[in-house]
């Protein structure tokens, strides 16, 4: 199993980490690499790399396949020696047989697949090995490129200048230091873009991929407290990371956006919900992601008004308006907020968590989920509360209102598999989705009518769209009451009895 950190170095930065890089005994390499596939992408598809490397005069032949983290991936490495052949050979996949990846391959590929060439990598390695404490870590500086065949002749290129922190051996937590030690002295910023992703976007001509939505967390058989809080915040950074990884390198997609917004809602979450299953969650961890959460949150409020409620305005007969330019020295840019040195340090140090051995279990699997349940009966027993007086809360408590309903649903979707009644648990949370739908478009409606206001000070047409806007608030208000208050007749998946984990 491979577990590292790869960081993206921006370019004024290479130099002072080659120096820092070079203050031990550093070996250079030269890395050439081909990757294979079918023609139809069936590796790349199943999130796979097959490739040969000629390292220095040997060459390698490797397949990977993903792991059970986010930054974890089984690998299999085998050494060609010095064969001139393998500059022209496919490779051999008989020589993964009887390892995990091995298997992986024979269930994607078939027995006699068809493997072509699909891209390219060139790059100089700097590798050096260090100790932290009982661990071993490898550091490895790549500088080079990734191409491949472009249409109508000749290559297109990718750049690379990245840096990996690989555990050789030892604990992840001491790797997870090394990492925030090495991403705050050089401003690096934590990257889930591969090598072979690099190459297949290259081979697609593809300048944006799409966002990596929520996923459910997988569990062990009577996971304890300490488990459970381990698979949730793994299931969270598989969408947090990627996303991060996107916006830090500069995508401004709005649904790159929205779906790290999300994952870093669905990460607080967890690590609020879950603090009281065992210790070593740290409260500090909160602060940084509430600093990007808002960030994020001012430019989807913005494209909200703009994208959604302006036309809503424009067919009810509302004047079209000059909406204020940003201010480009005050504006929030999502991509520094995500490259900041805390936020980054917060990643890594989850990251960390997420993979360590669990130095101290907490609660056992029993004594876990009734602790979770007595959190999901008190979440909806609040929800129900509001409902019962929704229409009389100010703006903000129906707010927390819709707050208190997303975290009752995170918290149900991350532990629903504990109770190992997974029709039960989906009819649960369909029941939520009418009032989420319903909050969540009287929310966007009461910050537009803010935005209009704002942009009445200098448009006097904004005047229509806030007064249009304000005047439907309460009948939305309604809406959402009934509709929360409907979620008593949902069935709560935690009363079960009877589950494989029960």
């Amino acid at each position: 199993m491979e577990f590292e950190f790869k960081f993206q170095i921006p370019p004024e930065r290479l130099p002072a980490v080659e120096a820092a890089l070079r203050r031990g005994a550093v070996q250079r390499v030269h890395l050439q690499a081909r990757y294979f596939d079918t023609a139809d992408g069936a590796l790349a598809a199943h999130g796979m790399v097959l490739r040969l490397r000629k390292e220095g005069r040997r060459w390698v032949q490797t397949a990977k396949a993903a792991g059970a983290g986010p930054l974890q991936r089984l690998e299999h490495e085998v050494d060609l020696g010095a064969a001139r052949a393998a500059a022209s050979a496919v490779p051999d996949l008989r020589l993964h047989q009887g390892t995990a990846v091995g298997a992986r391959l024979q269930q994607v590929l078939g027995a006699e697949p068809v493997l072509l060439e699909t891209y390219g990598t060139d790059i100089w390695r700097q590798r050096r090995v260090v100790r932290v404490g009982r661990s071993m870590v490898e550091l490895a500086l790549d500088v080079g490129q990734v191409n491949a065949p472009a249409v109508g002749g000749g290559r297109r290129v990718s750049p690379v200048c990245e840096l990996e922190l690989e555990l050789v051996q030892g604990d992840a937590q001491a790797l997870a230091g090394l990492a925030r030690r090495w991403a705050q002295r050089h401003g690096l910023w934590l990257s889930t873009l591969s090598k072979a992703e690099r190459g297949e976007r290259l081979r697609a001509g593809a300048g944006t991929v799409p966002a990596v939505k929520a996923r459910a967390p997988e569990f062990p058989a009577q996971p304890s407290g300490r488990a459970i809080q381990q698979a949730v915040l793994a299931a969270c950074l598989a969408q947090v990371l990627p996303g991060a990884s996107e916006v830090a390198a500069g995508n401004t997609d709005a649904e790159q956006l929205h779906q790290l917004r999300i994952g870093i809602r669905r990460l607080r979450t967890a690590l609020r919900a879950l603090a009281p299953l065992a210790p070593g969650l740290d409260p500090a961890w909160e602060a940084p992601l509430v600093q990007v959460f808002r960030v994020l949150g001012t430019q989807r409020d913005r494209e909200q008004a703009l994208g959604l409620v302006q036309p809503l305005l424009q067919a009810a007969g509302g004047p079209p308006v000059q909406w204020p330019a940003e201010d480009d020295a005050t504006a929030a840019r999502p991509g520094e907020a995500v490259r900041a040195p805390a936020f980054q340090a917060v990643l890594i140090e989850l990251v960390g968590f997420a993979a360590a051995e669990a130095a101290a279990p907490g609660l056992d699997a029993a004594a876990a989920r009734r602790a979770l349940r007595r959190q999901l009966r008190r979440l909806q027993a609040r929800v129900l509360e509001d409902a019962a007086r929704f229409t009389s809360l100010a703006p903000e408590a129906q707010h927390r209102t819709r707050r208190r309903l997303k975290r009752l649903r995170y918290l149900a979707e991350f532990v629903a598999p504990l109770w190992g009644k997974a029709k039960d648990a989906a009819t649960y949370l369909q029941a939520l989705r009418p009032a989420q739908d319903l909050l969540g478009r009287q929310h966007d409606e009461a910050v537009a009518c803010g935005l209009y206001r704002a942009a009445a000070m200098q448009d006097p047409r904004a005047w229509f769209g806030a007064g249009w806007l304000a005047a439907r608030q309460p009948e939305g208000a309604r809406a959402c009451a009934e509709a929360l208050g409907r979620i008593a007749g949902a069935a709560p998946f935690w009363k079960k009895h009877g589950g494989k984990r029960n």
